[in-house]
């Protein structure tokens, strides 16, 4: 077994800038699976997939615990996006410092793992992890449960023969950082991509994640611009 922390590694906006590859057509796609499959309006439609991620951490787990809705046809039709590959990027120093970052490297991702492969494959970094978890693997019990849900956060940390407290999450988002710190594990705030995000927002638009870059909420032990920073000790 690799010494050293066990990283978990989110995907989208973490290790690659998702807002301008994958996530603005992910939405439509989202909206238009919940107007067909649910009889919504444009408005309806979009006004529900924003409560769901709101409250859930996900707007499939919404779907499937209200409406229904199968995890696998939903993840299928929403994650088509034709032309992905040559929308991808990351970046060269980021992904370098990854590949010299000791201890063990896992994805942890909401996303389908048909997603994560194709992602993963452009960036070109599939073999600097030990292996990659996906929405399909966050079951417990029969039921979804994607991160920020804490009960999968601890059961991951258990299949994987460590303690949480040996696990450090580095994630774009906020909400699952807090539910990692609740079990236990240590937190990185990866913000590249993040301010990429936040140049093409609108200020009267920008979410509150994205107003607060420059303060470290309790529950993240570092904030970094690149990851290099993991490397070096240094948090920016």
């Amino acid at each position: 077994m690799k010494p050293g922390p066990v990283w978990l590694f989110d995907l989208d906006d973490t290790l690659h800038d998702a807002h301008n590859a994958s996530m603005g057509e992910i939405r439509v796609a989202m909206g238009e699976y919940i107007r067909r499959e649910l009889g919504l309006t444009e408005a309806e439609s979009n006004a529900l997939r924003t409560r769901y991620w709101q409250r859930y951490g996900a707007t499939l787990l919404g779907l499937v615990r209200h409406h229904g809705v199968r995890s696998a046809h939903f993840l299928h039709d929403t994650h088509r996006l034709p032309g992905l590959e040559a929308r991808v990027r990351g970046h060269a120093a980021d992904l370098a410092a990854l590949r010299r970052l000791p201890g063990r490297k896992y994805i942890l991702t909401n996303a389908p793992a048909a997603y994560a492969a194709r992602v993963l494959a452009v960036l070109g970094i599939a073999s600097a992890f030990d292996g990659v978890f996906s929405i399909e693997d966050m079951h417990l019990f029969g039921d979804l449960r994607p991160k920020p849900d804490a009960r999968m956060l601890r059961a991951l940390a258990a299949r994987l023969g460590v303690h949480p407290a040996r696990c450090v999450l580095v994630e774009d988002t906020l909400v699952h950082q807090k539910a990692a710190r609740r079990v236990g594990m240590r937190t990185v705030w990866m913000q590249r991509w993040l301010r990429t995000a936040l140049a093409a927002q609108p200020s009267g638009h920008r979410p509150p994640h994205l107003q607060r870059l420059h303060r470290r909420p309790v529950f993240v032990d570092r904030r970094v611009r690149r990851l290099g920073d993991l490397l070096r000790g240094q948090s920016r």
